[in-house]
C-alpha cells in the first residue's frame, strides 16, 4: 500500500470515480492512514472546493464511507469530518441539479436514523447548509436589482402605442351535458410506470407473500447487514494487493524465472479472491433485489389492510352515532 503525503491524497482524489469499487478502495486507503486523519480532512475540503458539483457529491460519498466503516477502528475520521460538513455540504448544494441535492439529502438522512452524528450536530449541520443557500440566494436577488436598475437608468425609446383591439365577441356557450361537465382526467407520463408496479405487487401477493411471514423477512434483512458488501476484512485484504497485480508495467521488472513464478502465483491468488468477491457481490445484488421485492408487496399488503381496518372503524361509529 503507498505510503501517505498530500499530493499523494490529492492525485488519489482527482482519479476518483463514482463507481462502488473506487470509492471503497480509497476509503480503505484512508482508513488505513487514519493517523494522518486531520491532515486527510483538509485536503478533502480544499479539492472539494475545487471540482464541478457533480464531483462534489462523489467526494461526499467518499466521506461517507469513510466514516461508517472506521467507527471500529477510532473515532477519529467522525470526529474531523465533522468539524468541516457544514461548509463542505454548503458547497455541495451550491449549483448542484435537484437530483444531487436529493442524494446528499439521503446521506443526511441515513446518518440520522443510524446516529452517526448527535441530533444537535444534524439540527446545526442542517441550519448552515441553509444559511449557506440562503446567502446564495441573496446573492441572486441583489444581481437582479443591480439588473432592474441598470435598465431603469437606460430606458429604450417608447414604441409607437398599439391600436387599441376591438374586443372579440363570444360566441354563445351551449348549455353542457352531465358528461361533459366533468373534466376527462389527464393521463400522466408515469401512469405506465405505476400500472406496471401495481401489476407487480398484485402478483406478488398471491405468489410470494405466502411463502414468507413477517420474521423470516425480518431476519433477511439482518442477514444483509453480513454481507460481502459490508466485509471490510475482504476489501482491506483487495486494497492490500500489491501493484505488480494491476500495474502490466512491473513486468518488466521481472529478470529471472523465479520472481516470475512469484509473480505468476500472486495473480493467480489475487483472482480467486476477486472470483470468489464478485460472486458474492453478485449473489448479494440478486438477494438486496429479492428483498426489495418483498418489502414494497409488505408495505403495499399493510396500507391496504389499514385502509380496511379504518372503513370498518368509520362503519361501526357511523352505526353507534344512528
Amino acid at each position: 500500500m503507498s505510503s501517505f503525503s498530500d499530493s499523494n491524497l490529492a492525485k488519489k482524489l482527482n482519479e476518483l470515480n463514482g463507481t462502488q469499487q473506487s470509492i471503497q478502495t480509497l476509503s480503505l486507503w484512508l482508513i488505513h492512514h487514519r493517523k494522518h486523519s486531520k491532515t486527510i480532512v483538509q485536503v478533502w475540503l480544499r479539492e472539494l472546493k475545487k471540482v464541478t458539483p457533480p464531483r462534489r457529491l462523489i467526494y461526499i460519498y467518499l466521506a461517507n464511507d469513510v466514516i461508517q466503516n472506521s467507527k471500529k477502528k477510532g473515532p477519529e475520521f467522525t470526529k474531523d469530518f465533522g468539524t468541516v460538513m457544514g461548509e463542505a455540504f454548503a458547497t455541495g448544494y451550491r449549483e448542484a441539479g435537484e437530483k444531487q441535492r436529493g442524494s446528499l439529502d439521503r446521506i443526511l438522512n441515513i446518518w440520522e436514523d443510524r446516529g452517526v452524528y448527535t441530533k444537535d450536530f444534524m439540527k446545526n449541520l442542517r441550519q448552515k447548509i441553509a444559511g449557506g443557500e440562503t446567502a446564495a440566494h441573496i446573492k441572486d436577488v441583489l444581481k437582479d436589482d443591480i439588473l432592474t436598475a441598470w435598465k431603469e437608468s437606460n430606458p429604450k425609446k417608447e414604441s409607437t402605442p398599439r391600436k387599441e383591439e376591438k374586443p372579440r365577441k363570444e360566441a354563445p356557450q351551449k348549455e353542457l351535458t352531465p358528461k361533459e361537465v366533468i373534466p376527462r382526467k389527464r393521463r400522466r407520463k408515469d401512469e405506465p410506470e405505476q400500472l406496471a408496479l401495481k401489476v407487480e405487487l398484485d402478483s406478488m401477493k398471491h405468489d410470494e407473500l405466502g411463502t414468507y411471514d413477517t420474521e423470516s423477512l425480518i431476519k433477511r434483512l439482518s442477514a444483509l447487514e453480513n454481507s460481502a458488501s459490508c466485509d471490510a476484512a475482504i476489501r482491506e485484504k483487495i486494497a492490500k494487493l500489491p501493484p505488480e497485480v494491476s500495474d502490466i508495467s512491473q513486468l518488466a521488472k521481472l529478470h529471472d524465472k523465479d520472481s516470475a513464478r512469484r509473480l505468476s502465483n500472486t495473480v493467480d491468488n489475487a483472482c480467486i479472491l476477486l472470483t470468489d468477491y464478485n460472486k458474492r457481490l453478485a449473489e448479494e445484488l440478486d438477494e438486496r433485489k429479492s428483498v426489495a421485492k418483498m418489502l414494497r408487496a409488505f408495505i403495499n399488503t399493510q396500507t391496504e389492510q389499514l385502509g380496511h381496518a379504518e372503513k370498518r372503524l368509520q362503519m361501526e361509529i357511523y352505526r353507534r352515532v344512528i
